[in-house]
């Protein structure tokens, strides 16, 4: 957990807590339609296999918002406990209203304030979601987006900076009207009777930069919970940088409590990807661990062959694989190092900072592979028979040193 983490109010979402005194939690959500309960149930599996802590579901019809139970029902049938979010747009106050199920069977509501309603109707539309929430004693989210931003809060704020004798930039003025958007509805909630401590607030933008300064500014006028992640990274190698950049500047400041990495799959891709991300930018910040780190070697002109990348593969595929079971049986075996070096210059070093490295020879190097065990020289390998033997080390040391 960051040292100087933002202090902010405890909410149960399920049997999840968040807020300052709480792990940082990972989320992702399903683009599944929810009305085909086989398929959302499929993907909410592999996503909480993958290590989500939370998964939110479109409710876009009454009749997804009737199939939540269903869901609930079937997920529990095959022991998966992970709490639901309901994401509603437009239409949330009539699809709770008539399906009281739903109401009472999601962890938390999602509510965007940019399309609860326009006019005389949105604040009685918001009122009927802030009122069922009251009564089945679920929490919130008010989750305002730069593409859906409260048009009427954004003419009103324009009006007022154009009275300015030195108006602010358009950029400033829409970046503070996300976060008035976001406060007003929350205190509004507490006004109508939802308690401090069910409210969790994101701002959600698209732009690294952007980000950054909208959610330092919010931290600063509120103690509600965070949700931190860019609203619509992108594909590939765009979409984990900005998310990587954005969430984990935030994170280093101390500000977030659950995050999300918003990555548009390729076609046929796994959802996954966004929560393997997430999970990395956690762990790569020393904030949570989920698995054991593997430290390699890029190679060079020094390095003789590839094996060193055949090696550092086949570690992290085995502690990948290892870790559903080595997770219950060796707790603490997620903050284990191990570093898979290929030559001379640093392969000594960063395996005696490891708990357990190797060092590959390099070109001209003596072919022999000196293995590290908590910093010091354990065995020297060599042969065809290197991979099995440095796995077996590893699992030793894992049987020996994680223990129950």
């Amino acid at each position: 957990m960051s040292l100087n983490r933002r202090q902010t109010f405890d909410v149960l979402v399920g049997d999840i807590g968040i807020g300052s005194s709480h792990p940082i939690c990972v989320q992702s959500m399903t683009n599944t339609d929810t009305e085909d309960v086989s398929s959302t149930v499929k993907q909410i599996v592999e996503l909480h296999k993958a290590g989500s802590e939370i998964v939110r579901v479109t409710i876009n019809t009454v009749t997804a918002g009737s199939k939540i139970k269903e869901i609930k029902n079937r997920l529990f049938d095959l022991g998966v406990n992970v709490p639901l979010v309901g994401d509603f747009h437009f239409n949330g106050h009539k699809i709770l209203s008539e399906c009281i199920d739903c109401a009472k069977h999601l962890d938390k509501y999602r509510i965007n304030p940019g399309n609860v309603g326009r006019g005389l109707k949105k604040d009685s539309q918001f009122l009927t979601m802030i009122k069922y929430a009251i009564e089945y004693d679920k929490p919130i989210r008010i989750g305002v987006n730069w593409g859906s931003l409260d048009q009427e809060l954004m003419a009103r704020m324009l009006d007022e900076n154009n009275k300015l004798s030195q108006p602010l930039d358009l950029n400033i003025v829409t970046q503070n009207a996300l976060i008035n958007s976001a406060l007003e509805s929350a205190y509004k909630a507490i006004e109508y009777g939802l308690p401090e401590n069910k409210i969790i607030l994101s701002c959600k933008v698209s732009q690294v930069q952007d980000l950054i300064a909208v959610y330092s500014s919010l931290a600063t006028k509120c103690k509600f919970p965070l949700h931190v992640g860019l609203t619509e990274a992108g594909m590939g190698i765009k979409g984990i940088v900005s998310s990587a950049t954005g969430i984990g500047c935030l994170l280093q400041m101390g500000i977030g409590d659950t995050i999300r990495v918003s990555l548009t799959p390729a076609p046929n891709e796994s959802r996954t990807k966004e929560v393997a991300i997430a999970r990395e930018i956690l762990q790569s910040l020393g904030i949570r661990a989920f698995k054991p780190s593997v430290t390699a070697c890029p190679g060079c002109g020094r390095t003789s062959s590839d094996y060193f990348l055949h090696l550092a593969k086949e570690i992290e595929e085995y502690l990948d694989a290892q870790m559903p079971l080595w997770k219950t049986k060796h707790p603490g075996v997620e903050d284990m190092k191990v570093a898979v070096m290929g030559c001379v210059v640093n392969g000594p070093g960063e395996s005696k900072l490891a708990n357990i490295g190797i060092s590959l020879p390099g070109r001209d190097e003596s072919p022999v592979a000196p293995v590290y065990v908590d910093g010091e020289r354990f065995i020297t390998l060599k042969g065809d028979a290197i991979i099995a033997e440095f796995k077996a080390i590893v699992t030793n040391y894992v049987e020996t040193k994680y223990i129950i």
